[in-house]
């Protein structure tokens, strides 16, 4: 079967449960139980999540995000992450990740929209959509100079209905879960040239079951 590591943050939290268990019988997915948090300390954890994992050079595809927690704004500051450092430690991924899967098609996702006008308090904390794109330009420039594919999650999220998100950043309610389960789903499976047919929501709904009962 084909091996599929998912690698980010909280984002990829939300749906690499469903999408291991559309998967099911198709490919192994494999992703690391903790949030890969900013980028930095995805860098500093890729080693330690292949040997967690048990991950060799015969993974077939990578797709990962890192970015939300970068451009977070902590009491009025600016991005907890410069610009230029995010740049710098986002070459230093697609280095690693080549270095230690040579053979593996690599899919940079793009971090998502937030819901910009909802936070309760923006003087201590705040997302913006501006800094979102702007982070997410100077990403993709760096990781097509490594032949890395784009799965552009910010557009696809862009404009659906709030009543997708759980809350200002994430969707992870059923309706939110299914979305990016589809979309994910479709992205890997075109990359791999496999083909499932599943039903989004029954999947959605049996993970989080599977979830309940600490499966």
């Amino acid at each position: 079967m084909k091996k599929i590591l998912l690698l980010g943050d909280s984002i990829r939290q939300g749906y690499c449960r469903t999408v291991k268990t559309a998967l099911d019988g198709v490919c192994e997915v494999y992703f690391p139980q903790e949030n890969g948090r900013f980028a930095e300390y995805t860098y500093r954890q890729l080693h330690v999540w292949r040997g967690e994992l048990g991950l060799s050079e015969d993974l077939d595809l990578i797709h990962w995000n890192v970015g939300l927690w970068d451009t977070a704004e902590l009491y009025g500051e600016e991005p907890l992450t410069p610009l230029p450092i995010y740049c710098h430690y986002i070459e230093k991924i697609c280095k690693r990740l080549v270095a230690f899967y040579p053979n593996a098609k690599i899919i940079f996702a793009t971090s998502t929209a937030v819901l910009e006008d909802k936070w309760p308090n923006p003087k201590e904390f705040y997302r913006s959509n501006k800094n979102t794109e702007l982070y997410n330009a100077a990403a993709v420039e760096i990781v097509k100079k490594y032949g890395f594919e784009v799965n552009d999650l910010y557009a696809k999220t862009k404009d659906i209905d709030e009543s997708n998100y759980s809350d200002q950043t994430h969707l992870n309610n059923e309706t939110g879960k299914t979305y990016m389960l589809k979309t994910v789903l479709k992205t890997l499976c075109e990359a791999l040239d496999v083909q499932v047919d599943v039903d989004y929501a029954d999947v959605v709904r049996r993970t989080e079951h599977q979830e309940v009962l600490g499966m």
